[in-house]
């Protein structure tokens, strides 16, 4: 069995692992090192190849993952088969990106719900993590590759303003590809440390990181003081980027052939056609003035100044982006004294213009605005293998601290390798009515079953009124301060009943016990996120049964025959579904069922609007 050399005090390894950074894009991503003679950060790449690797992944029928170039190439030809900027969807419901769901050109199940995103691609359900794991895995092998020994070890980064549910995702993925992630950071953070900001610990600095990539854009504001880097605000748009650009050609074409949107949509490999003409257009306009080629029968051509016109609009965007990000900082532009340069959208000139122009300062970029964030990565990996002895290791907590939750699984509250001291809160509900007490079950490890981990602590919240299931917000909240003591607080909101315990995290752990946990959290990954997503799905199964039930106990006599029957049908074999223990059947029963209830659902709903309006006049 490997053996990982940790250090229990501050959790870092020691020097003779290869730890990676990973820059996990939603266009692009790649991996760098410090090189071990140089010291200096190097992407990795093959002879003569490119560094990135996009983050596109094909499912052939056999269930067969290609990623990168190769799967790039079906884009056009098995576009339903060919998932791109997942990374989107990762920490998302369906509500959070109905409103883009035409982008995608692959099936996003849309239930409807709260829950987390699924990708369908023939009987076959993944989640974005599941998705992540597989760019992150070509990654790991691309790098074993070329570095001839294995890579086990990383430092992935994600947007500044990724959530919880989001950096844990991020986690989770790379715990799947068979990486142990020592620390999630900002990209802004990578980018800074890539220009050598923050590596003086005697900077004290105020940052612009303009970060526009292929899918999205950010713009962080970063203080820099002894080392130390704080995010004083971030903003930007989840759903602008290079794309747009390129929608924006794409667009003009259409008008000018009279191509519509309702074809695009018949037709997905004429669109994808288009769009990836139109990404050639975007690129070769940085050096040239104008663009012209054939695509099927059509001549499509673009010149630098209709280009510009065209985006003019979405850069504005970005920069009233950078006007918020400002207000929301407490500072003015004269305050900036560093605009950094961050993703391959920025190389457009007409955006390193505007840019320079509203900051009234020249940018930075010349470092590879592609490959800046993973340098970054490569940086804070060598800072923790303790390589860098300029850097200030603070203690950090050696395991990752959580709660049980529905069907014995472990959510993360405070992952392993946090900063001590530190907090997290996160808001629970009960699950039956009139719920009088919750069980606050707190467990360590890095395992996705509590029964694999070990707990440290359990106390039941008393006196929570009676309220039906869902209602009550249960707050809990876990603070670790400079001794690494945890206190576990839960307060029920509504009503203000609290309870809180201390707990020792670390108490009776050697070193060994440690190596163990992370040993077999690793060795265990794919099967435990299997477990995970089939107590997901049959929990989702049942609550979906349940509300189904609820809801024509309610309208029965407002639903035609043949829908009752189809839907009691719906529900049996869902039913069925849910002894079997097969994730994917589950998750296509139940979006057989919702199929079957979403017409009539929306029809009473439709109704009852009518209904409400009636008599009524609108001013």
């Amino acid at each position: 069995m490997a053996k990982i050399a940790i250090n229990i005090a501050t959790g870092s390894l020691q020097q003779a692992e290869m730890i990676v950074g990973i820059d996990l894009g939603t266009t692009n991503s790649l991996v760098a090192i410090i090189h071990p003679e140089t010291k200096q950060p190097i992407v990795l790449k093959e002879h003569n190849s490119s560094s990135l690797v996009p983050s596109v992944i094909h499912f052939d029928e056999s269930g067969n993952v290609t990623v990168g170039d190769e799967a790039k190439a079906y884009l056009e030809t098995e576009p339903q088969q060919t998932i791109f900027s997942s990374k989107r969807l990762m920490g998302k419901s369906y509500n959070d990106i109905k409103n883009n769901a035409d982008f995608f050109t692959y099936k996003v199940i849309d239930d409807d719900t709260e829950s987390l995103v699924k990708v369908q691609v023939g009987q076959q359900f993944y989640s974005p993590i599941d998705l992540s794991s597989h760019i992150l895995t070509e990654l790991k092998n691309r790098a074993e590759h070329i570095l001839k020994t294995p890579v086990t070890k990383a430092v992935i980064t994600v947007p500044a303003y990724f959530n919880d549910a989001q950096r844990q995702a991020t986690r989770d993925a790379g715990k799947l590809a068979g990486l142990d992630v020592l620390r999630i950071i900002n990209e802004p953070t990578a980018a800074s440390l890539a220009y050598g900001f923050g590596v003086d610990t005697n900077d004290e600095k105020t940052i612009a990181v303009y970060d526009l990539g292929g899918g999205t854009f950010d713009v962080s504001i970063l203080k820099i003081v002894n080392g130390i880097f704080e995010v004083l605000s971030t903003n930007g748009n989840t759903y602008l980027g290079g794309d747009d650009f390129d929608k924006a050609i794409m667009q003009f074409w259409m008008d000018e052939l009279n191509i519509t949107n309702e074809q695009l949509r018949n037709d997905k490999s004429l669109s994808q056609g288009l769009r990836l003409r139109a990404e050639d257009a975007k690129k070769y306009l940085s050096n040239h003035e104008s663009f012209e080629t054939t695509f099927l029968h059509y001549n499509l051509s673009v010149s630098r100044t209709q280009f510009e016109t065209l985006i003019q609009p979405l850069i504005d965007a970005t920069l009233h982006n950078c006007n918020n990000a400002l207000n929301d900082a407490g500072v003015t532009k004269n305050e900036i004294d560093v605009i950094v340069m961050v993703g391959g959208s920025t190389r457009v000139p007409a955006v390193k213009n505007a840019v320079s122009n509203f900051f009234e300062k020249p940018v930075n970029d010349t470092v590879n605005p592609d490959e800046v964030v993973a340098l970054g990565a490569a940086i804070q990996a060598d800072i923790l293998a303790g390589n860098n002895k300029d850097f200030l290791l603070l203690d950090i907590t050696p395991l990752s601290l959580g709660l049980e939750t529905m069907g014995g699984l472990m959510d993360v509250l405070i992952p392993r390798n946090s900063k001590i001291p530190t907090k997290a809160g996160r808001q629970y509900t009960t699950q039956k009515d009139g719920q009088g007490s919750m069980r606050i079950s707190v467990f360590q490890g890095e395992r996705d079953l509590v029964k694999d981990n070990r707990k440290l602590a359990e106390f039941n919240l008393t006196n929570i009124p009676g309220m039906p299931a869902g209602l009550p917000k249960v707050e809990v909240n876990f603070l670790i301060n400079a001794d690494g003591i945890l206190m576990v607080t839960a307060k029920e909101l509504r009503s203000g009943v609290q309870q809180t315990i201390e707990v020792k995290p670390q108490y009776g752990l050697s070193d060994s016990d440690v190596e163990k946990m992370l040993m077999d959290s690793i060795t265990h990954a794919k099967e435990d996120i299997a477990v995970r997503a089939l107590v997901e799905a049959s929990t989702e199964g049942e609550q979906l049964l349940a509300a189904t039930e609820n809801f024509l106990s309610k309208h029965a006599s407002s639903i035609q025959q043949d829908e009752l029957m189809d839907t009691a049908q719906a529900m049996q074999a869902l039913q069925l579904a849910l002894t079997m223990a097969d994730k994917n059947l589950i998750q296509s029963k139940i979006e057989a069922l919702n199929e079957i209830s979403r017409p009539y659902a929306e029809r009473l709903m439709d109704e009852a609007v009518g209904a409400a309006m009636k008599g009524k006049t609108i001013e």
